[in-house]
């Protein structure tokens, strides 16, 4: 049975960078309602696009407080919990919450590799009861390229046994149709979310929900058509194949810069470089070819 309502467009927002490499907060609030204008529902925070990863308890609040402040109350907001210790995670969460965040994108610890389900089981257990009574909205984010640390089918049981009604999405950005499949087969009833856009024509055939993802920092409505729509997704995945050549993050600024004609947006932080001068000048031609061939 189709979904009447369903999670739809997140952009996972990138992070602008100051020539000092401090978050450059006037622009992160202008790009978010850029992307909201374009046609993303909601934004999410803190994701391996907007670098979360290198970012302080300060700067996530000042960044946070920003967007809630300049965007509709009626925008969720998404904040990504990217670390591995526990109390740091539940710190992370209630701060999200307190600054006007309505749900969370939670990836696995991902330092220690071969983990269990009994392991990770523990660890979300503790987070979660740290957290407490304001617990809620939690997107399991499924990122094995980046953690090493695969969220399973049965963990996802697990946790949704054990905190009823918490688990309200997961994110898989595995790029494996076989994975996404397996989550749609067992957790259709909730959303399920592709990353690599290339596969959101078959997985909103499919049952899925929508997507958080880097791309829509400079093609937002181009996305939408495709979640809400059922537009042809062909001109996204020659571009998606661009971005994911190279360092996908670097490469999406360089796009999010040049859509925006503002290039202040290449900026990342370390251990992330920038693309040199060359491989910016090729991507954007090839954008811009494909843009142009529609």
């Amino acid at each position: 049975m189709k979904k009447t309502r369903i999670f739809g467009l997140s952009a996972a927002l990138v992070t602008p960078f100051g020539p000092t490499g401090d978050p450059d907060l006037t622009r992160v609030v202008s790009h978010a309602k850029f992307v909201i204008s374009g046609g993303c529902d909601s934004v999410t925070l803190f994701g391996t696009t907007g670098e979360g990863f290198g970012l302080s308890s300060h700067e996530r609040r000042d960044i946070l407080e920003a967007v809630s402040g300049a965007l509709s109350k009626d925008t969720p907001i998404g904040v990504g919990i990217l670390t591995c210790d526990i109390a740091t995670a539940a710190e992370q969460a209630l701060s999200a919450y307190a600054g006007g965040a309505s749900r969370l994108l939670m990836a696995p610890p991902f330092f220690m590799k071969n983990m269990g389900d009994d392991g990770l089981f523990a660890w979300y257990s503790a987070v979660f009861d740290r957290i407490g009574d304001a617990l809620k909205n939690v997107i399991l984010y499924h990122i094995p390229s980046q953690t090493a640390v695969p969220i399973s089918v049965e963990l996802v049981s697990r946790l949704r046994a054990a905190y009823p009604g918490v688990i309200t999405g997961i994110k898989d950005s595995s790029g494996d149709w076989d994975t996404t499949k397996k989550y749609l087969a067992a957790h259709g009833d909730i959303s399920i979310l592709v990353g690599d856009e290339r596969q959101l024509p078959k997985a909103m055939a499919n049952g899925a929900e929508g997507s958080i993802c880097g791309v829509s920092n400079f093609l937002p409505g181009l996305l939408r058509s495709i979640i809400h729509e059922g537009a042809d997704a062909r001109l996204l995945s020659g571009i998606v194949d661009m971005v994911v050549a190279g360092p996908v993050t670097p490469s999406v600024k360089v796009l999010t810069a040049h859509v925006s004609n503002d290039p202040e947006f290449i900026r990342v932080r370390p251990p992330l470089s920038q693309l040199s001068e060359a491989a910016q000048k090729a991507l954007i031609q090839g954008y811009e070819a494909a843009m142009a061939k529609g």
